[in-house]
């Protein structure tokens, strides 16, 4: 998987120098540090919450998707990069060489079952013997599972049709598939669009925990591992600065993505939680593991596999300590 520079120059300077905690002091100029962006916001985060002047050079990869990361991370492409709990799961089961180093809280209130306004689908269980699209390999078929387990369904009880957001949003629109499990800006343009409605949100089916994972020989050289963990508390500041500026970010954000600041502001102030960066703990774990075990129910992934090794606990109390 290449490498794909963003067109920004994002080398040390500016206003906000994040002082170096102990332990860091290796993380200096001469190093660097090539991280993932996911549609365009971390670098864009890390520049307006004024965290972006690092003591090593910084450079980042806009990727589509948490799989392609960990593609490009096991390539040796990037260094550092977030993603759902399910690539992880992947990876373990792939073999590839990266390691989850600390835990993002983020919203779930944007992973959601959508059905048409006039559907006569009022409860999970009236899925059944219905087309329900969804992604595959991703957190709307580990959430649509959970969804149906629940309603005392599973997968045979419908008629999965994998598809990817484009080719979903367009199956819905034509009335090809009877409900759709999507998640981003997907869900508030849509409603907007077409009046669609929310069946059910996946908040109590996600845990809400995402995943920065770091390449594993990043992890092994010295300076390289002082950077990534100086990086995290970056974002970790980064996104206290969200929180306190919504406002700010959505105008910020909406401009970077091309999606209407109010659709932003409105999914930021929706959110099942405000987003921060967390060690990595035995919760945690289970959560992933819960995934992997789910997966490998669905016949994704080969069972059973362990994802503990998967877990690298170095920054837990750099993490904890800046709280």
């Amino acid at each position: 998987m290449p490498f794909l520079l963003s067109r920004r120059s994002l080398l040390a300077g500016g206003a906000g120098l994040l002082a170096l905690a102990p332990g860091l002091s290796q993380a200096k100029a001469g190093v660097t540090l090539r991280a993932a962006k996911y549609k365009g916001r971390e670098d864009n985060l890390l520049r307006a919450a004024g965290q972006i002047g690092t003591p090593y050079t910084l450079t980042f990869g806009e990727f589509a998707s948490g799989n392609v990361i960990v593609e490009a991370m096991n390539a040796g492409a990037i260094d550092v990069g977030s993603m759902s709990e399910i690539p992880p799961v992947f990876a373990a089961a792939s073999g590839a060489r990266i390691k989850a180093v600390a835990i993002i809280a983020d919203d779930v209130n944007n992973q959601v079952v959508l059905v048409p306004k006039d559907s006569p689908i009022r409860t999970p269980a009236d899925l059944a013997g219905k087309r329900v699209g969804y992604v595959r390999a991703t957190t709307t078929q580990y959430y649509l599972a959970r969804i149906l387990k629940t309603a005392g369904l599973s997968f045979a009880d419908i008629t999965g049709v994998p598809l990817t957001p484009a080719d979903g949003r367009a199956a819905f629109d034509q009335g090809a598939i009877d409900a759709w499990a999507i998640y981003g800006y997907s869900v508030p343009i849509t409603i907007a669009a077409s009046g669609a409605r929310v069946l059910v949100t996946a908040n109590g089916y996600l845990s809400g925990n995402y995943i920065y994972a770091a390449r594993a020989e990043a992890l092994d050289d010295p300076q390289l591992s002082a950077a990534i963990g100086d990086y995290l508390l970056r974002i970790k500041r980064a996104w206290a600065w969200q929180q306190a500026h919504l406002e700010d970010w959505a105008t910020i954000f909406s401009d970077a993505i091309g999606v209407p600041r109010d659709i932003v502001l409105g999914q930021l102030r929706n959110a099942s939680q405000p987003n921060d960066l967390k060690p990595v703990t035995d919760d945690a774990v289970a959560s992933v593991q819960a995934v992997a075990d789910t997966f490998s129910e669905l016949g994704l992934v080969p069972g059973p596999i362990d994802v503990a090794p998967l877990f690298d606990r170095r920054y837990g109390d750099l993490l904890a300590k800046s709280a």
